[in-house]
């Protein structure tokens, strides 16, 4: 595929809580097979954004285009099909806790793929071998550490051969070895399924490990962009201030 496909576009995008404006002028595109990382304070609308494209929360304006399809003009069924094409990595991996390794991956398949029971099993061994957890895969959640869940809910995500995939905070609560592990297993799952990538986190040592550009939102904008040596040399003494 051409590398400079777009897969999303979001223009002009606005959105306020009550009187909080928190999206104010939100423009970013994502190309295909492109990791891109989002940085801001706390609070600032990285996650209201990710929200925005998966079509959970509409904006008051702009437009949100994934995989050339306006969200927020689609069928409940049309996006339910874009839905299936992107995979949300959540905070707190948001697993099933009543269910054991392999059925928290089973589940997700039997309910939104057309595959045969054998090739379930397949898939599911697949993905369990792609992030090291081959050996947990009658365990329950509850019996794996905090970077095995993280994993788990990798696992589950890319299970379904996402085109895109939407990280919040992926790190986060993690030991520094163990953030390091999952910071490379998104380089991994990016290079062997050729995923295109919004990365929101605080983490700078996992943004220089996996951003192919680097976008600041300051002031309900994403106001600076570029790679991780540009933005860490750059001028701007808020760009500065999250790589001190």
């Amino acid at each position: 595929m051409d590398s400079t496909e777009i897969v999303i576009d979001l223009v002009h995008v606005k959105k306020s809580f009550g009187s909080a404006e928190i999206l104010k002028d939100i423009n970013l595109q994502l190309e295909k097979g492109e990791t891109v990382v989002t940085l801001g304070k706390s609070g600032t609308g990285k996650s209201v954004t990710l929200k925005c494209i998966v079509g959970l929360i509409q904006p008051d304006s702009g437009t949100v285009m994934v995989l050339g399809k306006n969200v927020f003009e689609l069928t409940y069924e049309a996006l339910q099909y874009i839905r299936k094409k992107i995979g949300f990595v959540f905070q707190s991996g948001a697993l099933y806790d009543s269910m054991s390794v392999r059925q928290n991956i089973e589940f997700p398949l039997e309910r939104n793929s057309n595959l045969s029971k054998a090739d379930i099993t397949k898939r599911v061994e697949e993905v369990l071998k792609d992030v090291g957890l081959s050996s947990s895969i009658d365990k329950m959640p509850s019996e794996l550490s905090g970077g095995m869940r993280k994993r788990l809910g990798v696992a589950r995500t890319i299970a379904l051969k996402p085109e895109i995939m939407l990280w919040d905070e992926p790190t986060t609560g993690l030991d520094p070895a163990t953030a390091r592990e999952i910071s490379n297993l998104i380089v991994d799952m990016q290079k062997k399924y050729n995923v295109s990538s919004i990365v929101v986190t605080h983490d700078m040592e996992c943004t220089k490990i996996v951003a192919d550009r680097i976008v600041v939102l300051q002031d309900g904008e994403y106001k600076h962009s570029g790679t991780f040596d540009e933005l860490k040399n750059s001028s701007d003494e808020f760009v500065r201030s999250f790589f001190e």
